[in-house]
């Protein structure tokens, strides 16, 4: 997958990621504070936390490297299903990376784990995102089913899936979705949101 994008998404992307990790890496940062404060009562609690958020920043830097970086010299680490599963196992939100996914090319999978992301943040609440592949004739798309509380992605970010946005009024918040169906796009796809009862359905398919 060839893709170039604006400088000005690079800034976006990587002021959301790092606002992401912030969490963990300054968690892991307070239990070394405990730690070297030699108290025996936190020396448990403290090893926890670093514990904890060190696997928390471990799971998201892997998944946010598949979806979001290049990946031109192939797979690296996990595959993208154990990723995905992975980086929604700490939160309220169940995974369902369907069995038909897993095997499809890695340019795919990247588009399928974007997708994952921007429904994931469309669930505040906690639910259930199962990702399907579709097929029409000889053609394939992707569809994220997702079920839960709330509007689904917010009206900017259902513009930013499909391109809608200019690139100067894009935000940190809506970057994800640009990103996406800018994966979408470099494959022919376009993304695609239906509000359905209970959730919402995120769909990519030939144009």
């Amino acid at each position: 997958m060839s893709l170039s994008v604006d400088l000005r998404i690079v800034e976006l992307m990587a002021a959301r990621l790092c606002h992401d990790l912030i969490g963990p890496v300054a968690a892991i940062g307070n239990g070394v504070e405990l730690m070297a404060e030699e108290a025996p009562d936190f020396v448990g609690e403290a090893i926890a936390l670093v514990g904890d958020s060190a696997r928390k920043a471990n799971k998201r830097l892997q998944f946010y490297r598949f979806a979001y970086g290049f990946s031109g010299g192939g797979l690296t680490g996990p595959p993208p299903h154990v990723l995905a599963v992975d980086f929604f196992a700490e939160s309220a939100i169940v995974c369902d990376y369907g069995a038909a996914a897993r095997i499809l090319p890695l340019d795919q999978q990247k588009l399928a784990c974007a997708m994952l992301a921007v429904a994931g943040e469309a669930l505040p609440r906690g639910g259930r995102l199962a990702l399907e592949v579709e097929a029409a004739g000889q053609a394939i798309g992707l569809a994220v089913e997702a079920v839960g509380e709330g509007r689904g992605p917010s009206p900017e970010i259902r513009a930013a899936l499909q391109l809608g946005v200019p690139v100067g009024e894009l935000n940190s918040r809506a970057v994800g979705g640009y990103f996406a169906g800018l994966l979408g796009e470099a494959l022919g796809w376009r993304l695609d949101v239906a509000d359905r009862p209970g959730g919402f359905r995120l769909a990519a398919a030939a144009r």
